[in-house]
């Protein structure tokens, strides 16, 4: 995924901030409009809408003359892929996410506790740590291939 460059960023947090996900979108007007402290021109806006619309980041769709945009995805998804990519940028995924982990606050482990136990299937007395804490399956081979204690 691509990177997004300051005046991108500042058109998808209009967009993410202002178009419900079930909105036929925003004109290039009214992005104008929502970053009017900028002082950007209306064709440096359609400019930046329209390579955003060609890497795939929004989508458009005709209304009369103009183009109606939103959002491809949420900025919640963006953020994820965004933690994907650098995951793939070499070395060690595992040591990046063990690293990854120490750094976050108390509030945030207990979100991705509660996202991995949702998305590992806990079921109703088995604790997330019962599962960190099984072996790690050698390189090549699946968790659920991990030998068991």
């Amino acid at each position: 995924m691509t990177r997004l460059g300051d005046l991108e960023r500042a058109v998808m947090d209009v967009l993410w901030d202002a178009v419900p996900a079930t909105s036929d979108g925003v004109t290039v007007r009214e992005v104008a409009d929502a970053l009017r402290g900028r002082e950007l021109a209306y064709t440096t806006v359609m400019t930046v809408l329209d390579r955003l619309a060609g890497k795939g980041m929004v989508r458009r769709q005709r209304e009369g003359r103009a183009w109606r945009y939103r959002a491809a995805a949420s900025r919640e998804a963006h953020i994820a892929q965004l933690m994907l990519d650098a995951l793939d940028l070499g070395g060690s995924r595992d040591a990046a996410l063990v690293r990854f982990a120490r750094s976050v606050t108390g509030t945030e482990a207990e979100v991705l506790r509660a996202a991995l136990g949702a998305e590992a299937g806990l079921t109703g007395g088995e604790q997330l740590t019962d599962r960190v804490d099984a072996p790690v399956p050698e390189p090549g081979r699946r968790a659920d291939e991990a030998v068991e204690r």
